[in-house]
């Protein structure tokens, strides 16, 4: 089995987590920025590489790894068939670039043409935080331990 090594970047601005779907696929899930590292890369790099691809943005902020995912992939359109071997970081930042953009990721780690995002933000603690099971391949997962990241620098106590 083939073993890819993923770094995502969790960028939460208050409450709000930043989100993608891609505007091409019908599917409705929503996925998180980050992807595939390059050959002798570090999980932070790629992570800080692979959000500015899918984002436009770049991070200049301070990221925590808060949690690892190993996520089995098989016969998904569009994403390479192995494992995949996550680190999910997290950082915060203090005011929101946007509400919502569009942005293009012009080298997609299984190939093929552009793919185009549609960013935006949602509210985690609200009451239409969409749940674990709308993210996109196990992304939701990571969602009660961000959570409780959140309440804690919320609440002042990290």
């Amino acid at each position: 089995m083939k073993i890819f090594h993923k770094a995502y970047v969790y960028l939460t601005c208050g409450p709000e987590l930043l989100v993608f779907e891609e505007a091409d696929n019908p599917r409705p899930d929503l996925q998180v920025p980050g992807g595939t590292l390059d050959p002798g890369e570090s999980y932070l790099q790629g992570a800080i590489r692979e959000f500015s691809e899918e984002t436009g943005l770049t991070l200049d902020i301070a990221l925590e790894s808060f949690a690892d995912q190993d996520h089995f992939i098989d016969n998904v359109p569009g994403i390479l068939d192995g494992l995949h071997r996550r680190r999910h970081f997290h950082g915060t930042i203090p005011e929101k670039p946007a509400d919502e953009w569009e942005h293009f990721e012009m080298t997609p780690s299984a190939g093929g043409a552009p793919i185009q995002f549609r960013l935006f933000w949602v509210d985690l603690f609200s009451e239409e935080a969409p749940p674990e099971t709308r993210f996109f391949e196990g992304f939701g997962a990571q969602l009660e331990a961000l959570r409780s990241r959140m309440e804690g620098q919320i609440n002042g106590s990290r």
